[in-house]
């Protein structure tokens, strides 16, 4: 069961309505604090929201209520408000950290709309103004989510007017300091937040092509008179191919599916000066005259993601609506009719929300693109031990260390599939097993002929009473049917064995999507116990064949 705690300087009971509201589906238990009694929840180590034991805590501050706490101080202490603030945050943080050591605080910062305009523009060189301070805050909370691992920002910026935040009138009839509206939409942020926590984001978008990248029809426009660049509507392609690129680096896959011939759907990319995004940019690209909902199943396979982890960008109704009709767990956003607000509209959605970023990320394109070259050379071969000898495969195997603690936790929050326990693990999580020596780690990266794929899997085994026992095993899914998990439980069993363990014990603990390591552990020679739970003894275990070289 999800457990989730709420507390704030207002009445919270209003966000707890429709963050219930937005959490109908799943089994969660909330816990809501007594108005504005934050202080007390955190300083007391036994009070009600430490006994909660929640697996997240909503740490909700009115920014209208801080404003009259900044009112009523000293005008010589206004130039620390700030800083005592924050310094107030982080002593709470660090509480919940030590009483709570795998409780995440998602934390709204404070918004904008509420600066006093005091001294006006001039507020940027007094610090004993308001605005100054609350602005101040807002980076602090930056710095601090940066060094405290359990601190997670929103941002409420974004929502467009002040009075969809705030009525006034209900401020002064009520003390409510928060529209029904507003509450609405932070208890969707919530909720986009939390899923990222349990491995639900988008990975991918795919991409028409035609009034979509560029406007016109490239097949009859013709590479001159499309429009893309700096004059008219061009503009607006061009800003949005731009916010593309930079989802690109940040490792959302890129990919088109479009109605046409390869050759014209390519030339853009290929010839014309002023497109921003290349095919170098573009994972797989699809153009053909195929349905689209057909042509989107077979960029899944080669993807090897969920259908919900997609987005389907397309500017003509009737696509989206048949993609919408065969694939209802993909994304179809309802575009705008004008393409000046595609990129607000999308914008606004929020819909690629993550917990993690690695320098791994920038790869992804690329690796995806290594993989469908994989895919052809596998169409061509009709024995697979002959296909996997011909890819040359090299396993780098080693310890979990502080260079690769980022790339692991996003793995564990990312890997949906081949996720035996779908445990979930922050890099301070991560940092923590790494120092502890009751824990045996291995991790995976591998390289063949057509590239590297990066660090593809992680176990970690908790060694206890002279036994092991597999904490979790994670895999990506763009490198099954390689004998990895094969070659890599060789490489655990002769590591135990030196170090006088005689047995592995393991649990598969089943998700909706995990089925796929439904037999992983009897596959690898573990034998049932119990429902669901595995054993080993070490000395009885026969060694899996591969093709892979191990440490080169």
């Amino acid at each position: 069961m999800l457990k989730i705690a709420v507390i704030g300087n207002y009445a919270t009971q209003f966000l707890l309505k429709p963050l219930k509201k937005q959490f109908h589906s799943i089994d969660v238990e909330f816990y809501q604090s007594e108005f504005n009694s934050i202080d007390m929840e955190f300083i007391d180590r036994n009070s009600n929201l430490y006994s909660f034991d929640p697996d997240f805590i909503i740490w909700h501050e009115s920014t209208l209520g801080l404003r009259d706490v900044f009112y009523q101080s000293q005008i010589t202490d206004r130039p620390e408000f700030a800083t005592k603030y924050i310094t107030r945050i982080n002593s709470y943080l660090s509480t919940v950290s030590a009483l709570l050591p795998k409780c995440k605080v998602l934390f709204p910062n404070h918004s904008l709309r509420f600066l006093d305009n005091i001294f006006g523009n001039f507020s940027s060189k007094v610090t004993i103004s308001w605005d100054f301070q609350i602005q101040k805050i807002n980076q602090l909370l930056n710095e601090a989510s940066i060094d405290a691992q359990n601190l997670y920002l929103l941002e409420t910026t974004p929502a467009t007017r002040e009075n969809f935040i705030t009525d006034y009138s209900m401020v002064v009839n009520a003390e409510l300091h928060f529209t029904p509206q507003y509450l609405d939409w932070i208890s969707g942020k919530i909720k986009q937040t939390i899923n990222a926590f349990h491995g639900s984001f988008k990975k991918c978008v795919i991409l028409d092509l035609d009034n979509t990248l560029w406007g016109g029809i490239i097949g009859d426009d013709g590479l001159e008179n499309i429009h893309i660049g700096s004059l008219g509507i061009g503009k607006a392609f061009t800003r949005f191919q731009k916010w593309l690129k930079e989802l690109k680096q940040r490792g959302i896959i890129l990919a088109v599916c479009s109605k046409n011939e390869d050759s014209i759907a390519k030339s853009p990319f290929l010839e014309h000066p002023e497109m921003i995004l290349k095919l170098d940019d573009i994972a797989i690209f699809t153009a053909n005259w195929n349905s689209k909902a057909d042509n989107i199943n077979n960029i899944q396979k080669v993807l090897n993601i969920g259908f919900d982890s997609m987005v389907f960008i397309d500017d003509n109704p009737a696509e989206r609506e048949i993609v919408r009709n065969h694939l209802p767990k993909v994304t179809v956003p309802e575009l705008p009719v004008d393409p000046a607000n595609y990129l607000p509209y999308l914008i606004s959605l929020n819909l690629f929300e993550t917990i993690s970023h690695s320098a791994n990320d920038a790869e992804r394109t690329k690796q995806y693109q290594q993989e469908a070259k994989r895919a052809e050379l596998s169409a061509t071969i009709t024995n697979m031990d002959d296909y996997l000898k011909s890819l040359d495969m090299k396993a780098r195997i080693t310890e979990l260390s502080e260079v690769n603690i980022e790339r692991v936790a996003q793995l564990t929050q990312r890997s949906n599939q081949f996720n035996l326990r779908t445990k979930r693990y922050t890099a301070a999580d991560v940092a923590n097993i790494c120092k502890n020596p009751n824990y045996l780690t291995a991790t995976v990266e591998i390289e063949d002929k057509f590239g590297n794929y990066g660090l593809i899997s992680v176990v970690i085994i908790e060694i206890k009473d002279n036994q092991a026992m597999i904490d979790n095993w994670i895999m990506s899914c763009r490198v099954l049917k390689r004998n990895v998990e094969h070659a890599l439980m060789n490489y655990l069993v002769e590591k135990l064995t030196t170090t006088n363990i005689h047995q592995m014990t393991g649990e598969y603990i089943p998700t909706e999507k995990n089925a796929l390591v439904a037999n992983l552990l009897s596959d690898l020679g573990m034998k049932t116990t119990d429902t669901n739970q595995y054993s080993l003894i070490l000395s009885e275990y026969n060694f899996n064949q591969h093709f892979i070289r191990i440490n080169p």
